[in-house]
Formats: C-alpha cells, sequence, structure tokens
C-alpha cells in the first residue's frame, strides 16, 4: 500500500500514491477515478470533501490490487475574455505553469519603463551637449573652440603645421626652424616635462605654451610663477615693447596671470600689473640667444570662434609664424612616455590614495560590527501555528508536482524508500535507527517474507528511476512488498 508519507509529508491520506507523470492523486486499488489537480488559479474544484480512502484488501483468491488508470484532466472553465484559466495538455492532462505574456509584462514594466526614460536622457543630453568643447585647441577642428582656422591661416603664409601626440614625436621634431606649441602644458606628467625641457632648451627654436599653470611653469618655464588671481578683464592692451604685440594691438589675452624674475623678458598684456603673456629668451650659452620660449595666458586668441575679435588673429600669426614649421602637441592617454619605469610597474593598490585605504578598511570594520550586532541572538525560537490549516492531501499534491516540475526523480524515490523502510522496521522486529542500513534490514526483511520474488537490494536501496513511468512502477513494488509483509 502506498502512503502519501513516502514522500516525506506525513499526516497524508493513505491510500492515495501520487502519479508523477499526469500529476493526479488517487486511490488505488478502489477503481474509483483519482480526484484531478486543481487548476493554477487556485479557484476551488467542486469535488466532495476529500475523505480517506481505505484500500480493497485482496481477495481470498491471493493477488495483489490493481492500479485504475485515472481519466483525463477536464478542461478549465472559460474565463470572462473567453480563453481557459491555464493552458491544459491534452495528452498527459497536466498544467501549464508558464507565465502568459501579460502577467510578464506586469513583471517587467517598472524595470523597462526606467530604461527607456534612462535612454532619453542620455540622448538628450547627448544633443544638448554635443555644441561643447570638442576637438578643443585641435588645428583638425572646425568647431568653435577648435583651433582649424588659425592653421589655415599659417599655411597660406607658407608655415607648415603638423600634429603629434606623444612627447617623443615633439622631441624628435623640435628644432631651429620650427615652433612647438604645447596645447595642453598642465595634463604633461613631470617625465614629460622634463623630456621636453632639455629637447627644446638647446633646439634654437620657440616654444608655446597655451594657459600654463603652477603644475608645468617651475619645468617648462624656470623662474616664472602664476599669480593666485586671475585676470578679470577677457581682452587687454600690449602695453610693452614686444612688436608683434604691438602691431596686433589689443587681444583676448586675458587668463592667468605671471609674474617672472629672467631678465630680458617681454611682459605684455598685463591686467593689474600682472602680465598674461610672457616672451622668455633662451640662454645664451645654450642656443646662441636665437631660441625663446612664450607664454599665453588664455586659449583664445586660438580659438575659432573668437580668431576674428580684436588683434586676436594678428597676434596668433606672429607668434606662430616666425618659423617655416608649426609642430602641434595634443597630449594623448596612449603615450607611454607618460610615466617612468617605476611609474609603468606600479600596481593599483599602488595607485590608490593611502585615504583611501585606510576609509575602506574602516567601512569593512563598521560592516563586520553591523553585522554582529544584527546576528545577535534575541531569544529561542518560538513555534507559531499555521494561520490556515491545509489538508495532507493537497501538501502531498504541492510536493509532487514540484518534483515533477524540478524532474527530481531521485528525491522522490528516495523518500518513497525512506517512507517504506521506515514502516516496514516495526513490523520485522528491527528499530528505526537500523531501517537505512541495507546489512541488517534486508536478512530481517527476507526472514519476514516466505517467497522473496524479487531483489529486495535494488528496490530499497536501488538507483533512482530515470522516467516518470519506472518512478511509478517503483511505488507500486513498494507498495505490493509493504502489503504482503503486513499479512505475512
Amino acid at each position: 500500500m502506498t502512503d502519501p508519507d513516502k514522500l516525506g509529508v506525513p499526516g497524508a491520506d493513505s491510500g492515495h500514491v501520487v502519479d508523477n507523470a499526469a500529476g493526479r492523486l488517487g486511490p488505488r486499488g478502489t477503481g474509483t477515478p483519482g480526484r484531478t489537480a486543481p487548476h493554477a488559479t487556485g479557484r476551488p474544484t467542486p469535488a466532495t470533501p476529500h475523505t480517506a480512502h481505505t484500500p480493497r484488501r485482496p481477495g481470498s483468491q491471493g493477488g495483489t490490487a490493481t492500479l485504475t488508470a485515472p481519466p483525463s484532466a477536464a478542461p478549465a472553465p472559460p474565463g470572462p475574455s473567453g480563453t481557459t484559466d491555464a493552458t491544459s495538455d491534452s495528452a498527459s492532462g497536466t498544467t501549464s505553469t508558464a507565465p502568459t505574456a501579460r502577467q510578464i509584462w506586469t513583471r517587467t514594466r517598472g524595470i523597462t519603463l526606467a530604461l527607456v526614460l534612462l535612454l532619453i536622457a542620455a540622448v538628450l543630453i547627448a544633443v544638448v551637449r554635443s555644441g561643447e568643447k570638442h576637438g578643443m585647441l585641435d588645428p583638425r577642428s572646425a568647431d568653435p573652440y577648435g583651433s582649424r582656422a588659425v592653421a589655415q591661416l599659417l599655411a597660406d603664409r607658407g608655415v607648415d603645421t603638423r600634429v603629434v601626440t606623444t612627447t617623443d614625436q615633439a622631441r624628435d621634431a623640435a628644432g631651429p626652424d620650427t615652433t612647438l606649441l604645447l596645447a595642453t602644458p598642465d595634463l604633461l606628467t613631470p617625465h614629460q616635462q622634463d623630456r621636453l625641457r632639455a629637447a627644446t632648451e638647446r633646439s634654437g627654436g620657440r616654444t608655446v605654451l597655451v594657459a600654463p599653470g603652477s603644475p608645468s611653469l617651475d619645468t617648462l618655464a624656470p623662474g616664472v610663477t602664476e599669480d593666485p588671481a586671475p585676470s578679470l578683464d577677457t581682452t587687454l592692451d600690449p602695453a610693452c615693447a614686444l612688436p608683434a604685440a604691438r602691431r596686433a594691438g589689443a587681444a583676448d589675452t586675458g587668463g592667468h596671470r605671471y609674474r617672472t624674475t629672467v631678465t630680458g623678458t617681454d611682459s605684455c598684456y598685463p591686467s593689474d600689473g600682472a602680465p598674461t603673456l610672457l616672451r622668455l629668451p633662451a640662454r645664451a650659452e645654450s642656443t646662441n640667444g636665437t631660441g625663446d620660449t612664450v607664454l599665453i595666458g588664455a586659449p583664445d586668441i586660438l580659438l575659432n570662434s573668437r580668431l576674428d575679435e580684436q588683434g586676436n588673429a594678428s597676434l596668433a600669426l606672429q607668434l606662430l609664424g616666425t618659423r617655416p614649421h608649426l609642430v602641434w602637441y595634443l597630449p594623448s592617454l596612449s603615450d607611454d612616455a607618460a610615466a617612468t619605469g617605476s611609474e609603468n610597474d606600479r600596481s593599483f593598490v599602488d595607485l590608490v590614495p593611502k585615504g583611501w585605504l585606510w576609509g575602506t578598511l574602516q567601512l569593512f570594520i563598521a560592516a563586520a560590527l553591523a553585522a554582529l550586532w544584527r546576528a545577535r541572538r534575541l531569544g529561542p525560537l518560538v513555534p507559531e501555528r499555521l494561520p490556515v490549516a491545509i489538508r495532507a492531501s493537497e501538501t502531498v499534491e504541492g510536493r509532487a508536482r514540484l518534483y515533477r516540475k524540478a524532474n527530481a526523480r531521485d528525491r522522490a524515490a528516495t523518500a518513497l524508500r525512506i517512507s517504506t523502510r521506515t514502516r516496514l522496521a516495526p513490523l520485522i522486529g528491527l528499530p528505526p535507527s537500523q531501517a537505512h542500513t541495507p546489512e541488517t534490514f534486508l536478512p530481517a526483511l527476507a526472514h519476514q517474507l516466505p517467497t522473496p520474488a524479487q531483489d529486495l537490494h535494488t528496490l530499497l536501496f536501488g538507483p533512482p528511476p530515470k522516467t516518470d513511468a519506472a518512478l511509478i512502477a517503483l511505488a507500486d513494488h513498494l507498495d505490493a512488498l509493504e502489503r504482503e509483509v503486513r499479512h505475512s
């Protein structure tokens, strides 16, 4: 006799067995069709109250009870929309648990709408910012903040412009007939600045630094310091004897302000007494006085959008057109010279500031203390009664459906065998603790049976069945074995 307790649910109605292939629960040996599984929607079935069924004992002629095949499940009544509550498989009588398209949309619409809004926001931000500083100081860019206009004017006057993106290219291009322009000197590492300074101070050419600040002045322009307060005025007058500045007149050089102790320096376009443009002569012993370094406090005179204002074009052409070649250096992240060999060998931990490391350690300690605080025992566990009473037959049926959905035939077979051995142990004179030891249990069971007709070891301790049909056959054989032991 098969008991639903074999599936590990105590108190289930005896005389019922789970059909793992069809998902039904029905009495054995009574010829009465089993009660079909409730619909997926949870609606109560119009069946009479469920009671335990007593299996029919075999007649005087002997033999075993037969298993009556349950009828196919009746289709679910149509819902308000004309569709059934759950999709039924006419062949196997099972109820589909796959979510419908409406259910999937209900579950995912929040995330979908959030992603759509995020995508729309990203597109709007990209559109709004598309006109910002793209190609800043790039002589190939025609954007408002590019410098293509001044490069074309220089080309009309016979000055060729070449763009370089690495320190080695800039160093190789330095020479007496070349003007080297550093578009963003503050972005260069100290190692790059040292190499450029060593190449330009003896080249005899001109070096132009665009809006240099404190990070680059000490190396690229020794003897020059930055004034802490920037210029409040954008357009300034020359107020110096430099020919290029006097011919250009007022220009938009207002930005960084400088102070210098280098003798022979041309200090132009002052703002509150501090110049915004400097021309530093080269040391006589290094270049015979032919080279120089020019500092421009702001990049405005080189921008496409500001080139036609004031004397910006004239000043830019005169500062950049003194030599036939112009090398325009735009630093890039792919430059291998950005760090020394020892700096390139540093790990990620070495690059993280020490303050962040200590802060991370404190966070870990705080998290550990919070875990200990939340994990402390508040007292013994208190059992609580279930809010509703669930019939054992429904529990067995639900457990069987879970087993079937997960294809857990091994777990179902193990539960059936353990329950059978536990019930047989008192019948053959063994304590329940020895019901799961083959060496003790099988000889006592064989002694109880007059004529064992099957391999008891395979039946009670064998491998799990590979198909649903084999699982049902295993349940039948365990039922037959238990009946035989009880009647022997």
